[in-house]
């Protein structure tokens, strides 16, 4: 099969495209014919580095489209020819292939009406946002929160669930981001770059501050906004730790969740891993029903994919970005 693979740690530019045997699914496992691959930071940062589970080369791709096309050991609940979306192991060999060996049990079916492409932009920054907003921090219709990165993928997806639960949205975007931002559903835009996002936040509160943050940034924002906090409040940490030192104890009493979606994978069960298809299920069919936008910048071919993952590393991305592999 035709597989963009990594040979050694690198950057994006030292992917390259080979030709690769099919996986065979191991038990618990089935065979995916790939139909498109969504991009992530995630990849390049994996890329860099490397994992000491891998063997080389290494296919890298987490969320993966495509149709069922062979069922390892033991699989019940997967059936041939079905259309089905996962986020993958970043452990295992991942979508940008043609053909991917994925865990049954984070299976979810993608449903008509929408396409492969459109599917693999929600499973790693639509489940994310989903984690944090509905299932970590229970955003409801008398909350304020404010989600840093507005513009970007994991951000775009908090926005929208945010607002569709009935809470009134913050959020930090650049000023030529604005407009898009607020047609996501954010109530205000706080321009990051011109503005002290902290001064503009108790203004907007009237000092009060806001019951929750969906901080996309990393450990220096989600310290700075934990400070944002109203008395309970939750902040939801999705690219770093913030330090607590921060907050004096027994004061604010804030919640800090720190999101670690394919952790499911690596140290969770399988009641972990199909709570990865019930989330994406839900990502699935609020999109089928028009209630939720993939937002998809860009599609790309598999020879387009490292330039694309170049593109995410300077960190202005609008939206997602999927490669077409079928």
């Amino acid at each position: 099969m035709r597989a963009l693979v990594l040979d050694r740690p690198g950057g994006p530019d030292t992917l390259r495209i080979a030709e690769l045997p099919f996986p065979e699914p191991d038990v618990g496992q089935v065979r995916v014919k790939v139909a498109a691959c969504g991009l992530n930071p995630v990849d390049y940062q994996l890329a860099r580095d490397g994992h000491r589970d891998w063997t080389w080369p290494h296919v890298l791709g987490l969320d993966v489209v495509g149709t069922v096309d062979a069922l390892g050991p033991g699989v019940t609940g997967a059936r041939l020819g079905a259309r089905v979306a996962v986020h993958a192991d970043l452990r295992r060999p991942g979508g940008f292939a043609e053909y991917a060996a994925v865990d049954a049990a984070a299976l979810a079916e993608v449903p008509a009406g929408v396409d492969a492409v459109t599917a693999a932009a929600l499973p790693c920054a639509g489940m994310t946002a989903y984690q944090a907003v509905v299932r970590r921090l229970h955003i409801g219709k008398d909350d304020t929160v404010l989600v840093t990165g507005g513009a970007g993928g994991v951000g775009g997806f908090a926005v929208q669930l945010s607002a569709r639960a009935g809470a009134r949205v913050l959020a930090t975007a650049s000023a030529h981001n604005a407009d898009l931002v607020r047609a996501l559903g954010a109530d205000e835009v706080i321009d990051y770059r011109t503005q002290s996002v902290p001064e503009r936040v108790r203004e907007l509160t009237g000092g009060r501050g806001v019951d929750a943050v969906v901080d996309t940034v990393g450990p220096e924002s989600a310290t700075a906004y934990l400070r944002l906090l109203a008395h309970g409040g939750g902040l939801a940490a999705i690219a770093g730790r913030p330090d607590l030192t921060a907050v004096e104890p027994f004061t604010m009493a804030p919640s800090v969740h720190e999101i670690a979606l394919g952790a499911a994978h690596s140290h969770g069960d399988t009641r972990a891993r199909a709570d990865l298809s019930a989330m994406l299920t839900e990502l699935l069919s609020l999109t089928a029903q028009g209630h939720l936008d993939p937002r998809v910048m860009r599609t790309l071919t598999l020879d387009e994919v490292p330039s694309g993952l170049t593109e995410l590393a300077g960190r202005h991305v609008r939206g997602k970005l999927v490669a077409a592999v079928a």
